[in-house]
């Protein structure tokens, strides 16, 4: 009887069996309508696919073993948050001007997480190929948790600082956020695949640990475990977002020859989009972290030159992939990008949703020490005259509305990439008008596409429009949804004097405007 039993005992099924029992098992074709209607996203962009049974997860990750692994990464989180907390956490930061940084975090790159569930969620209905239906599925969840373990980290901070408050507001409608959000639009209005290698290859896998490697390793040096821990917690599904992304491109270039000219443009379109919005980060992680882990150029040649261009591109050349054709002016940048970024927000920072400062003499020597070759001979000099000018009780605001570029919605105050003297300005004319860019890189972009972007959504036109809540800086500030403290100078804040009476330290004097 027992030898019985034991051959009637259900055999369980290796991973890769039962992975496909739950994806390409449980496709049918469709008899009561007809296949383009049901997918009527995948044909327009000329990609050809001719059999969708290529997709292969590297991961084979079932929903049972998908929800356990990350309720178990969730059950962390929350005890390290449970734990700073209760430890009064927000007092063991290096300093409260780190949450500026946070803050930056929380509005331009939590939306984004949220964009991306949404699309994912999108391609999970609408992709052909059962297997890279599940593979969306599974990405489309992924970034809601992210999304939601953001906010939940976060949350603990807008109990004791200012400037957590409207986040979901100014995503919308603060001008250095149309930044991020102009990119992840620009990415959602395009086709599926052509989404596929703007946010699944060029964002996550070239430039993704960019952002949640160093600035992880930053929040942590600085005492923000809570942040540390979401951010390597979403690291792994990251690193599992970059290998997704790798086998995206590899399935679209090996179903058909006649698909690698579109994924190269592609390519050079994102990459330089993306890299664009890592500006951002670059000022986030030279100038706005206390203590300093690693300077935007180290992590740029670490992660990108090194990674990236010496160990992927020549894989890719296989397929007959280049790297992204306005590479060489990124690698020219690295010197300048993170101070140029840095100036703009601390000239118009009366109108951000943060509170920047001029970098402490021992900052500028740490800088100075990262960037040999530019920062004492181009930056120094403004920085030390806008100290003078503090220690007379100045501050110094540039209160008029900048120029944005038409394409990544900067400020135009990027320099040339062979000299940084001179302002970099592109003009392109397109039915009868004439449009700026910011770069060789954006304006090649604006281009390419102009009818779709001419209809961009730049902040500071739509104020000269009168849509921003009316003509006065006041009630910009105020359909911002900023309020007093939110922005301007962070020495004499909210949270630097709050910051100075739980620490028992000097306040220090309130800056004035100038």
């Amino acid at each position: 009887m027992a030898t019985q039993k034991s051959k009637t005992r259900t055999r369980k099924l290796p991973l890769k069996q039962r992975y496909s029992l739950l994806t390409r098992d449980l496709d049918w074709e469709p008899s009561y309508v007809e296949r383009d209607e049901l997918f009527p996203y995948t044909s327009y962009e000329g990609i050809k696919i001719h059999d969708w049974n290529g997709w292969e997860d590297p991961f084979r990750l079932t929903v049972d073993a998908y929800y356990k692994y990350q309720a178990e990464k969730d059950k962390r989180l929350y005890a390290v948050l449970d734990g700073f907390a209760q430890g009064q956490g927000h007092l063991s930061l290096s300093d409260a001007s780190y949450l500026n940084a946070l803050k930056i975090f929380i509005q331009g790159v939590t939306p984004l997480e949220y964009a991306a569930h949404r699309h994912f969620a999108f391609l999970a209905r609408y992709l052909e190929g059962p297997a890279p239906r599940f593979a969306s599925l599974c990405q489309s969840v992924d970034e809601l948790r992210h999304c939601q373990t953001q906010i939940h980290t976060i949350s603990n901070y807008n109990k004791y600082y200012g400037g957590f408050h409207s986040w979901t507001t100014q995503k919308d409608r603060v001008w250095y956020l149309s930044v991020p959000k102009s990119f992840f639009d620009d990415a959602m209005t395009a086709g599926p695949f052509e989404f596929l290698i703007a946010i699944s290859f060029s964002f996550e896998y070239l430039l993704t640990n960019l952002l949640f490697v160093p600035f992880m390793s930053g929040a942590s040096f600085n005492g923000d475990l809570p942040t540390m821990s979401f951010g390597f917690s979403a690291q792994s599904d990251e690193s599992r977002h970059m290998t997704l992304g790798l086998e995206a491109i590899k399935f679209l270039l090996e179903q058909d020859e006649g698909n690698v000219p579109i994924i190269q443009e592609w390519i050079d379109k994102w990459f330089w989009r993306a890299y664009r919005v890592a500006a951002l980060v670059a000022a986030m992680m030279d100038y706005m972290l206390p203590r300093e882990v690693t300077s935007w150029k180290e992590a740029f040649e670490l992660y990108f030159e090194d990674q990236m261009l010496g160990g992927l591109f020549p894989d890719l050349e296989f397929y007959g992939i280049t790297p992204p054709k306005h590479v060489d002016l990124a690698i020219s940048e690295k010197e300048h990008l993170s101070h140029q970024a840095y100036k703009i927000l601390h000239n118009f920072s009366f109108a951000a949703a943060f509170t920047t400062q001029t970098p402490t003499a021992e900052k500028m020597e740490w800088l100075s020490s990262a960037y040999p070759e530019s920062f004492d001979e181009y930056y120094r000099p403004t920085w030390e005259k806008h100290a003078r000018i503090e220690a007379d009780g100045g501050r110094s605001f540039v209160e008029g509305l900048p120029q944005l570029c038409q394409v990544c919605q900067i400020p135009m105050a990027f320099t040339e990439p062979d000299d940084p003297t001179r302002l970099s300005l592109r003009h392109s004319e397109y039915q009868g008008e004439t449009f700026h860019t910011c770069s060789d890189g954006c304006q090649w972009i604006f281009e390419r596409e102009p009818e779709k972007y001419i209809q961009a959504w730049l902040p500071v036109h739509q104020i000269y429009q009168g849509n921003c809540g009316g003509p006065s800086v006041p009630e910009v500030l105020e359909w911002y949804g900023l309020q007093e403290g939110d922005n301007g100078e962070y020495k004499g804040s909210p949270d630097a004097r709050a910051w100075a009476e739980w620490h028992g330290e000097p306040a220090t004097a309130q800056a004035k405007e100038s």
